[in-house]
């Protein structure tokens, strides 16, 4: 590990909660490598902070398995295998699946005017068949659904899976390759959402993501 950490000034901020999220970052950007072993002390010197808080931050990260712990062996990166990316690919549909279903009962019609706005801008990404701005506006409309769920308990476990899924997708591709294809299932799901119809929201959702 030979690229450097900013120090950590932790006012206004919870000291455990940013030292998981540097170190998160850190690994989906590539600065602490898979396979690379984690020394708490070398983090926290690199850090600025004690050992405690990183010690927290790697229990975190390894309970998401973005770090692998080997009692009295070693703390590691985790690497992703292929299992594991399709694995957290359903476990992202599946539950976005059920955060939708809440969403489209519970939203506000402001917030389903602002996520109909979002998708939108998801649809004309795809229309330019660009992957990353699919990728971007997804991110943004699914946060904002998570949100509008009301559910406390998805936005808990949606927040601490981030990292994982993030890096897990990170070389995600669209299931249906066609432009005019996926353009034309991302505005069903747009009719879905307008129609409040948690039955047809959810299949759509699946179909997107060829899990129907």
């Amino acid at each position: 590990m030979t690229a450097p950490f900013i120090a950590i000034e932790p006012r206004g901020t919870v000291l455990g909660d940013e030292v998981y999220a540097r170190l998160g970052e850190a690994i989906l950007d590539g600065r602490l490598a898979p396979g690379e072993r984690l020394r708490d002390q070398e983090l926290a010197e690199r850090l600025g902070v004690s050992r405690t808080p990183v010690r927290e931050a790697l229990q975190r990260l390894a309970r998401t398995g973005l770090v692998e712990v080997s009692p009295n062996r070693y703390t590691r990166v985790s690497i992703p295998d292929t299992a594991l990316l399709r694995e957290t690919h359903e476990f992202a549909v599946l539950m976005l699946g059920n955060i939708v279903r809440l969403a489209v009962a519970r939203c506000t019609d402001d917030e389903l005017r602002v996520l109909v706005e979002q998708l939108d801008d998801v649809i004309a990404a795809s229309r330019a068949d660009d992957r990353l701005g699919i990728i971007d506006g997804s991110t943004t409309l699914f946060a904002t659904l998570t949100h509008a769920a009301r559910n406390r308990a998805y936005v808990v476990v949606m927040r601490e899976a981030e990292f994982v899924i993030r890096r897990n997708l990170a070389g995600w591709h669209p299931y249906i390759e066609c432009p005019i294809r996926r353009s034309e299932a991302y505005e069903d799901f747009r009719a879905a959402l307008l129609a409040r119809d948690a039955d047809w929201a959810e299949r759509a959702l699946r179909a997107q993501h060829g899990l129907d």
